[in-house]
């Protein structure tokens, strides 16, 4: 058997991340926390495709599974693009695909906000369309007239966070299993870390040849080329563990929630530790919200502790293994 990425997965994710470099520059997600949900911006997503991914090919989408999405996801958090994308396409699309709201988020005229079990906000809740939150016995899908919400403080402001309450005389109908929502959600965080890790990555190792102290670049320095090597292997190691649950999930293994918990766990970590690193490299420049690499420090350290942290999934993997 051969354990590698096709050349329509490389594709993909090449077409998705040029494609990001138009429409989602930084300051587009500088923005995003300065008023609502960015509709043109989710529009053009749209025109890409991503909505569609994971829709099936009989509700207008293109029918394609976990992996596919991982790789757009990874994308998505290179970008950092702002807004309840992820949620939309990799844990809305695949458990909404036989309702009537299918094809409609494929051609992205609605946005679904979707809360995480570990917290007690959601995530852009309050320019969705609809919204699939935690009850007592499983998920709910709550349209955006039968839900209101109440705006929270976010440690990332670009990922807008509101309390979300279903109006008097709603019906609470759980449809939606807890377990594989939370596999779906951890997938997509992950996922995302690992191209935020990157994202970061990268932007401090042109930094540092650029930088100099002493008359050379600090790069030339063993202190930080042992800090950002380091950084690397941790998102070298994360990657294969999100690509490898992704794909457990396709395949419908039985240790599918096993890895999905792996990734998240080593995703969380690595982002963790390429934020660090980046912050530790560019010195007191890091720490203002002028620069731009605050907003990807910003969301790996949300989504880091989104959906389980890592010793939340740590702790599922001995419980897996037990």
């Amino acid at each position: 058997m051969r354990f590698a990425l096709t050349e329509e997965h490389t594709s993909l994710a090449r077409g998705v991340r040029d494609a990001l470099v138009r429409v989602c520059p930084p300051a587009r997600v500088r923005a995003a926390s300065e008023g609502p949900l960015d509709r043109a911006l989710w529009g053009a997503l749209a025109e890409l495709g991503l909505f569609s991914l994971r829709v099936p090919v009989s509700q207008d989408g293109l029918g394609l599974g976990a992996l596919d999405a991982a790789l757009a996801l990874e994308e998505l958090g290179r970008a950092a693009v702002p807004g309840p994308v992820a949620e939309t396409l990799a844990i809305a699309a695949p458990l909404l695909a036989n309702t009537p709201w299918a094809a409609r988020i494929a051609s992205g005229e609605v946005v679904v906000a979707v809360g995480d079990p570990f917290a007690p906000h959601v995530p852009w809740a309050e320019d969705a369309d609809a919204v699939l939150v935690p009850g007592p016995e499983g998920y709910v899908c709550l349209p955006r007239a039968d839900y209101t919400t109440a705006a929270r403080a976010s440690v990332d402001p670009t990922r807008r966070l509101a309390q979300v309450s279903a109006r008097p005389g709603v019906e609470l109908r759980p449809t939606y299993g807890a377990g594989q929502v939370l596999d779906l959600g951890a997938l997509a965080a992950a996922a995302q870390l690992v191209g935020l890790g990157r994202a970061m990555l990268d932007r401090t190792v042109a930094y540092a040849q650029v930088r100099e102290q002493f008359g050379q670049p600090i790069g030339a320095f063993q202190a930080v080329k042992h800090t950002l090597a380091d950084a690397l292997l941790a998102l070298e190691f994360a990657r294969p563990q999100v690509l490898a649950a992704a794909w457990a999930l396709d395949a419908g293994e039985a240790d599918a929630s096993l890895r999905v918990s792996m990734a998240k766990a080593t995703a969380s970590d690595a982002a963790w530790q390429a934020a660090r690193a980046a912050l530790q490299v560019h010195g007191a420049i890091a720490y203002t919200t002028e620069y731009d690499l605050h907003l990807w420090m910003k969301r790996a350290w949300a989504l880091a502790a989104a959906w389980g942290d890592a010793a939340f999934h740590r702790a599922r993997v001995a419980d897996f293994t037990l």
